[in-house]
């Protein structure tokens, strides 16, 4: 990190560590306002409990103190890096979440670039020829993707892909008993990470293509723009150098903004192709009223969007030089 970009990281890490405290606390309260408790869930998955076996399992699971005891244990055990007990799993949480945590960042990453690259050379192109057939087509192709509801994208993905085709699988995230490395491992967990992250993206390559335009559009418009348009300069050069790297700021904003909307869209995503990341589980923890693992994606996923946030802040001080540092 060089020393002109290192006062916007300071300023963003000072701003951020007042939010973490919020959720800490917003998402412990408002889960245990919720009703049933996961030794509700465990009594009723074994099919018989008294009432003797239900205290035993709150105070087991720390669930039999009042909240304001379970809250500061709660915190003196976030302070240890501790987040706690699966009732469900049975194991720490941090474990349970540090399992699944490297396939969903896997689907994010995979779907944010592709939905980047897709929707940037597509606001590029409709930018170039605006009003033309091109950029009308584009545009017809970009609002349908954005109208699109993500279960149905994902459902018409499988039955194409899938059942028609049968080009890719429709689940999972690889290939049972496969026992190669390499890249061969690679490839085959490809074949099933291409439907979950194409479903995944195609809302927002419609977002980034419209944005990109307009932003590139508006650029155009600059004085600087036309200065170098009067200079004589190429205009591959002019749109490559001058206008898409000034106009692909307010894109890397919204992106930066979409991380926690993707991490809300990873549970229907997750769910429908059987994707074992953190959207799944969450799904699961909610019906097993487990809430220490809910708490701990709320705040992994929170702190996973601060951390992209001071980045999106950190590339924009790189893109605008203008971006104030002092």
């Amino acid at each position: 990190m060089s020393l002109r970009l290192l006062p916007v990281f300071v300023r963003a890490l000072v701003r951020s560590l007042p939010t973490v405290a919020i959720i800490v606390v917003f998402n412990f309260f408002l889960l245990n306002m919720a009703p049933g408790d996961a030794a509700d869930v465990l009594a009723a998955e074994s099919g018989a409990a008294t009432a003797e076996t239900m205290a035993a399992t709150r105070a087991r699971l720390g669930l039999d103190l009042p909240l304001l005891d379970q809250f500061l244990n709660y915190v003196t055990g976030l302070l240890h890096l501790d987040l706690g007990f699966s009732a469900k799993f049975g194991v720490p949480v941090l474990e349970v979440i540090l399992d699944r945590l490297p396939n969903t960042l896997l689907l994010m990453v995979t779907a944010l670039v592709f939905a980047l690259l897709v929707g940037i050379i597509a606001g590029f192109l409709m930018a170039l020829r605006a009003g033309s057939i091109l950029d009308r087509a584009i545009s017809v192709v970009a609002l349908f993707f954005y109208s699109v509801p993500s279960f149905w994208g994902a459902l018409m993905l499988i039955v194409i892909f899938s059942v028609q085709l049968g080009w890719l699988p429709s689940s999972g995230y690889q290939t049972i008993g496969f026992e190669g490395s390499g890249l061969e491992l690679a490839l085959d967990m490809a074949r099933y990470l291409a439907l979950p992250a194409l479903s995944l993206s195609l809302f927002f390559i419609a977002i980034y293509a419209r944005l990109t335009r307009a932003s590139m559009l508006e650029v155009y418009g600059q004085d600087y723009v036309r200065t170098a348009v009067a200079k004589g300069l190429p205009p591959s050069r002019i749109a490559l150098r001058h206008v898409l790297r000034n106009a692909l700021v307010p894109v890397t904003t919204v992106a930066g903004i979409h991380f926690g909307i993707l991490l809300g869209g990873a549970i229907v995503t997750e769910t429908v192709f059987a994707w074992p990341g953190l959207g799944s589980l969450a799904f699961q923890a909610v019906f097993a009223r487990d809430f220490a693992v809910l708490l701990g994606i709320l705040l992994l996923s929170s702190v996973l969007v601060i951390v992209i946030n001071i980045a999106t802040d950190l590339l924009h001080a790189w893109l605008d030089p203008r971006v104030e540092v002092s």
